[in-house]
């Protein structure tokens, strides 16, 4: 009977929580009425230029919700609907030797999104700011490593718009 009661119960309340609706395995908390998702392409307005990045961005974050939500993605007016731009984009010293010379430089990337839920619109935001950044050795130049560098931010980024959206952490 023990065995029996380890077995089921969690297995029961596995299924009571899904049931629910809104409360998924995937960390989502996506209403049962929504059904559809716009995710606009962000727009590049940083002063330093990485022709790229906002596509990198915005296939990212598209990726992301395929893999992770069950909302078909559309081109306009989505019951959910993510709106961004690419705002910041520096590379900036962290770390100096005795001699002032960077050891170490760190390059951030930040991002301004709006958030829009057409049938719960309690959760909308309006150009929050998310950043990530990651540093390397100053020995290497930015163009030798930029594309790993870019890569490691934006997944950052993508998993904080994704849990600021859907997740609501």
């Amino acid at each position: 009977m023990k065995k029996f009661l380890r077995t089921v119960l969690p297995a029961a309340a596995a299924l009571v929580l899904s049931a629910c609706g809104i409360y998924s395995f995937t960390g989502t908390s996506i209403e049962n009425d929504v059904n559809t998702i716009t995710i606009n392409y962000f727009e590049y307005k940083a002063l330093k230029v990485n022709p790229s990045l906002s596509n990198d961005i915005t296939e990212a974050l598209r990726t992301r919700f395929r893999r992770s939500t069950r909302l078909e993605q559309v081109e306009q007016d989505g019951d959910l609907e993510i709106t961004g731009e690419v705002t910041g984009y520096a590379v900036a010293p962290t770390a100096i030797t005795a001699d002032e010379v960077a050891a170490r430089n760190r390059l951030t990337v930040t991002v301004s999104v709006s958030f829009t839920n057409r049938k719960h619109p309690e959760g909308d935001f309006e150009s929050q700011s998310f950043s990530g950044y990651a540093d390397y050795d100053s020995t290497n130049s930015l163009d030798a490593v930029e594309s790993s560098l870019c890569e490691e931010i934006i997944e950052k980024i993508i998993e904080d718009i994704f849990n600021a959206t859907v997740a609501q952490w």
